[in-house]
């Protein structure tokens, strides 16, 4: 099951558990409090009985709770993992681009016709470095006749589009069992209100 479709039903399972819970308890607290003021033994065996079907449901919350625990730290690591690599491709566009500005500038030091759009990207980068390889090129294309002409490094890229984290995380499988919550039957109520 994907987490994305486990999460709604563990936390409706913990409200209703949690709702469960207040319930029995009121009841409870009613049971004991007309077995004080009446001193008859029936509510005291039904408040005896509404503990047990409290602590029934607790151990149906714990449980619950567990599972939710861990959908939770399986897709916060699933959503970490995937900022990493998001970062690990982000520093590698960089590096690449870093290498592609020092290939322009060693084309324009060379003398050699670059395309305007890598220009700009140099001068983007660090417009001293441009100067400096303009002026480089300027003096080096009037030494020599010939000029290589180059085609632009960046022509071919296209932009990434990486998916949301959390959407990745959602529709990824659970690594594990879940186990079906069994929530405790409530006895009826019994005390005439």
């Amino acid at each position: 099951m994907k987490i994305g479709e486990a999460k709604p039903q563990y936390y409706e399972n913990r409200r209703r558990l949690t709702d469960q819970l207040r319930d029995l308890s009121k009841r409870k607290e009613t049971a004991e409090q007309r077995y004080r003021v009446t001193g008859e033994k029936s509510f005291s065996e039904e408040a005896a009985t509404l503990e047990l079907s409290i602590d029934a449901t607790h151990k149906a919350f714990e449980e619950n709770q567990k599972v939710l625990d861990s959908l939770v730290e399986q897709e916060v690591a699933i959503e970490n993992m995937e900022v990493s690599k998001q970062q690990g491709d982000a520093v590698k566009e960089e590096m690449e681009n870093l290498g592609k500005i020092m290939t322009v500038f060693r084309r324009m030091v060379k003398g050699d016709v670059v395309p305007v759009t890598d220009e700009k990207k140099l001068m983007e980068f660090d417009d001293k470095m441009y100067t400096a390889a303009k002026n480089m090129q300027t003096m080096a294309m009037q030494m020599k006749k010939e000029h290589e002409k180059h085609k632009s490094l960046w022509e071919d890229e296209e932009k990434k589009e990486y998916p949301d984290p959390h959407e990745v995380a959602d529709n990824s499988e659970y690594a594990g069992a879940l186990p079906e919550i069994e929530i405790p039957e409530v006895p009826a109520e019994s005390i005439e209100e």
